[in-house]
């Protein structure tokens, strides 16, 4: 959790029960253990975890015990997608009250250096961030977090929509960081989760045509289904750049204004730079490799933008209104559901490991 906790015994949850967390031990263990929540202070709450989602750091983190330069150095609580419900405030908390429903954002950065003061607290150096070394996460029966990072949700969205709002706030980032507009026609490279959550977000945000492009026949598929104007099957291959670049392309029908790299490969970067018209954006997303070989120079020539994401910020009142209006409607991406008991997390991390027809895996507390 976002204020951090210990791992031994006692009474975690301020009413005789003890408060359980699934905890990362190392490789390929995880164990659901005791959580000692930290005091609940003046402008925090108190929350009752009902629904955590299952995101691609979370495998690594699992798989490798790091995620790009993040590591994991000691037991540590996973999950950072989630919502819940209100179970105590703090004295100077006037916006919630227990029982409210609510979406968690759960990042805290420091609103202290430069880059808060500008508005870009996402990229505070001093970020706590839910399920990033050495900060504990949200896979929990309950967390304690400051109450300005909680989000009402409206009687029409579930909580399993609210623990969307975490995936779906990278897709809003880049949208707005690449100026999305009903003048964009979008590229979007990949479609698993990130991809499928941009290409929504994009769609929002008024773009009139997107394609994307994946490996995947499933995914592809459940791409088409949620709105894709056009889908393209590639291949691993990086010597197919080329003539994937042309189906693209025609799949387009029109020039490629903004491509989101979704994947974060030499491949995929290095057709997003080729298939985006002089002129326009590529928006890198992904981070599936810390270093690329891709085509810049021929880029640069014809001024395509680079511009890069790293999580969100001010995101998660857009996208509940998104979910309210039905604007965007993220329950189709939810394939898999499981409890909270050992068994069912061990599970559920396989699961969303495996891929195949996991897209978001979503635990029901």
């Amino acid at each position: 959790m976002g204020k951090g906790g210990m791992s031994q015994g006692g009474d975690g949850r301020g009413e005789g029960e003890e408060n359980m967390a699934a905890w990362l031990l190392g490789v390929n263990n995880l164990k659901i253990q005791p959580f000692i929540l930290p005091p609940l202070g003046p402008h925090d709450v108190r929350v009752r975890m009902k629904a955590v989602g299952i995101c691609g750091s979370d495998v690594h983190y699992l798989k490798k015990l790091r995620c790009a330069d993040f590591i994991v150095k000691e037991p540590m609580v996973i999950g950072h997608e989630c919502a819940g419900i209100i179970d105590e405030v703090g004295p100077q908390v006037k916006s919630l009250v227990p029982g409210d429903r609510v979406a968690l954002e759960p990042g805290i950065s420091c609103w202290r250096c430069q880059l808060c003061k500008e508005g870009r607290y996402n990229l505070c150096p001093e970020m706590k961030f839910f399920a990033t070394p050495p900060v504990h996460g949200s896979l929990a029966n309950q967390v304690v977090h400051p109450a300005d990072l909680c989000f009402k949700l409206p009687d029409n969205v579930s909580l399993e929509e609210g623990a969307m709002c975490e995936p779906l706030s990278v897709g809003v980032h880049a949208c707005r960081r690449a100026d999305i507009g009903p003048e964009s026609n979008v590229l979007v490279m990949g479609a698993g989760p990130i991809g499928l959550v941009t290409m929504l977000a994009a769609r929002a945000f008024g773009a009139p045509r997107i394609v994307i492009v994946d490996v995947d026949d499933y995914r592809l598929s459940v791409a088409k289904d949620l709105g894709a104007d056009e889908i393209v099957k590639v291949s691993t291959n990086i010597q197919d750049v080329a003539e994937e670049v042309v189906q693209i392309h025609k799949a387009m029908g029109a020039r490629v204004d903004v491509s989101f790299d979704c994947a974060g490969f030499d491949k995929t970067m290095s057709t997003a730079l080729s298939a985006t018209s002089t002129g326009g954006k590529v928006c890198l997303v992904g981070m599936g490799h810390n270093e690329m070989t891709v085509p810049l120079t021929p880029a640069a020539a014809r001024e395509v933008d680079v511009v890069g994401v790293f999580r969100y910020k001010n995101t998660w009142p857009i996208c509940i209104e998104f979910l309210r209006s039905v604007k965007i409607d993220v329950k189709p991406l939810i394939t898999h559901r499981f409890g909270f008991s050992q068994r069912e997390v061990e599970e559920a991390f396989e699961t969303s490991a495996r891929g195949g027809t996991a897209i978001k895996v979503m635990f029901n507390l």
